[in-house]
């Protein structure tokens, strides 16, 4: 069964009764049928679907007004002082810590505010041995409460939706080990955030020296005799070429690689592998053991390192050729490599355009990419390239929004009050997006095909419903007092609601729906007929079945 624009609409409805939605429904894309089809929404509604959250009041007037180069020069430009509601936010913001008594620590059970976000890394580093593992974890859940408030009142929407794009990328599973989680606020802000619109050779050698990534890949034990493998195969795997170009299964000498007009293997096998993880022996954390400092930071131990001759990727690195040259040798052959390159592009047209984007939009972003290869900015150029290209208002309705996405646009459009809290970081874990708590390396899927299924759909559904209700803490809203005072009618009511949060109209089929919910039986150019109370529950499920419908979930 395909889940059809008839099924979202009847499910809604049940919603707009008051109860939860438990519709069973077979996993199938989010798509209309073809007698329903949406059509193609203007581009300021393209560009706030995919380069934000969604849309805030106002927004859509604003990207139109602009223009879409102006918009998006706005956004690969952020000047986030200036974000002072989103800053203030974020500094006002509190979150409970509760916990029992232990040996040697009291019981906890408080508000606090986000108190480890601008701690250092030493300072950071203290955490992973206090006596509560709730107090080591602590650092993640305040930047998962951070990010909760950028992604819904950031000004700088691109830059969020990139940090979540290079987070899964360089996924790091934070919640494995309290040495990670301990240091999260660290890798979050200097390794992700301070290189999201960088150089992406920078980048890497950022995220191999990470405490984080040292010691989710394990390379922070990693010596001579045998290297730690693990590091390696996924900096080939994910960071850089794309298992698409793993050629093991067809060869397996590096002699035997077919080269490209420049020489270069056209894929890696595990002979790369082996070596580069050699090449990485030594690179690890100051955690005070074999007499090493003991603040956290990156660290380099020169008698844990294999330094005799290797051969990576069909290159020489010489023996003895001093600390971290074959490390960094090796970030530099796997950074410029063509497989590379197309990889990261490929996969920056798929997180701002659709699930399988155009080849021509691909071929632009990879010259665009190479010819930037050493430039401070070559990630925002590409990204810039992307943007403005035409094929980027071309396509339409070949991605669906993440059930990250789909809260963070739903609480932005109706301009709900948000407080991050335990209940709706649980909530979204439900739907299936687990920010920081992903378990493998490859980071959540990004296609549409994963984030269709039943369980995605409909717990997504029943948490916008829960959102709403006054037994749920972490949002308010009101419809009602938001609403011009020219907007009366059921008709300029539903239009409204429609327009602020999809920013076009639906189908004839959707708008009826919508009509019928809102007015009953009531003449549709006079005022919502019923009781107030009554009004106001058909008001929020209108919201909450616009919420439901395929447009609004298209990116």
């Amino acid at each position: 069964m395909s889940l059809s624009r008839r099924q979202l609409l009847l499910g809604a409805a049940v919603g707009a009764t008051g109860a939860v939605v438990h519709e069973d429904v077979d996993a199938a894309p989010l798509q209309p049928s073809a007698t329903e089809a949406m059509a193609k929404p203007p581009f300021e509604v393209i560009a706030l679907s995919r380069m934000a959250y969604g849309a805030r009041s106002g927004d859509y007037a604003r990207v139109r007004t602009m223009g879409l180069t102006a918009y998006v020069d706005e956004q690969l430009n952020p000047n986030f002082a200036a974000d002072t509601d989103c800053n203030t936010r974020i500094a006002n913001a509190t979150l409970r810590i509760v916990y029992a008594a232990g040996t040697g620590f009291p019981a906890v059970d408080e508000m606090r505010g986000l108190v480890t976000l601008n701690k250092t890394q030493p300072e950071l580093w203290e955490l992973r041995v206090h006596p509560s593992n709730t107090e080591r974890i602590r650092p993640v859940d305040e930047v998962v409460a951070a990010n909760w408030i950028r992604a819904i009142y950031s000004k700088w929407q691109l830059f969020e939706i990139m940090t979540d794009f290079w987070h899964n990328h360089f996924n790091v599973w934070a919640y494995s080990d309290t040495r990670i989680s301990s240091l999260w606020p660290h890798y979050d802000k200097t390794v992700i955030r301070a290189n999201c619109f960088g150089n992406f050779r920078k980048f890497l050698e950022a995220v191999a020296t990470s405490p984080a990534m040292l010691y989710y890949l394990d390379n922070s034990t990693s010596r001579d005799g045998p290297a730690n493998e693990n590091f390696a195969r996924e900096l080939f795997e994910l960071h850089t070429f794309g298992s698409q170009n793993y050629l093991n299964n067809i060869y397996d000498n590096w002699q035997e690689v077919p080269r490209d007009n420049q020489g270069r293997p056209v894929g890696y096998i595990d002979q790369d592998v082996y070596e580069a993880a050699r090449a990485f022996t030594g690179w690890t954390v100051a955690d005070g053991t074999a007499g090493i400092p003991n603040t956290g930071l990156f660290h380099y131990v020169d008698t844990w390192n294999d330094n005799a001759q290797k051969i990576v990727l069909a290159n020489f690195l010489n023996a003895n050729a001093g600390p971290q040259v074959h490390g960094k040798a090796v970030l530099d052959l796997v950074a410029k490599h063509p497989a590379t390159i197309r990889n990261i592009c490929t996969k920056l047209c798929r997180r701002l355009v659709s699930d399988n984007p155009p080849k021509s939009l691909i071929d632009k972003a990879v010259a665009v990419w190479t010819a930037n290869y050493d430039a401070p900015d070559q990630i925002k150029q590409t990204i810039r390239a992307i943007l403005l290209a035409p094929e980027f208002l071309a396509t339409w309705g070949g991605k669906i929004r993440r059930p990250n996405e789909v809260v963070a646009s739903y609480l932005r459009s109706t301009g709900a009050e948000v407080k991050p809290t335990a209940e709706l970081f649980s909530w979204i874990t439900i739907c299936g997006y687990r920010m920081f708590n992903w378990a493998t390396p490859t980071g959540h899927p990004d296609e549409s095909g994963y984030w269709s299924s039943s369980n995605a759909l409909l717990n997504t559904w029943n948490l916008l419903f829960h959102l709403q209700q006054a037994y749920f803490p972490p949002a308010t809203f009101d419809l009602q007092g938001q609403m011009p005072p020219t907007v009366t009618t059921v008709r300029q009511i539903v239009d409204y609601w429609v327009m602020r949060m999809l920013g076009y109209q639906p189908s004839a089929l959707v708008k009826t729906k919508l009509l019928n919910l809102m007015g009953q039986a009531g003449n549709l150019d006079n005022p919502p007929v019923g009781q107030p109370n009554d009004v106001k529950l058909r008001l929020s499920s209108l919201v909450h079945m616009i919420g439901m419908l395929p447009e609004f979930y298209t990116r």
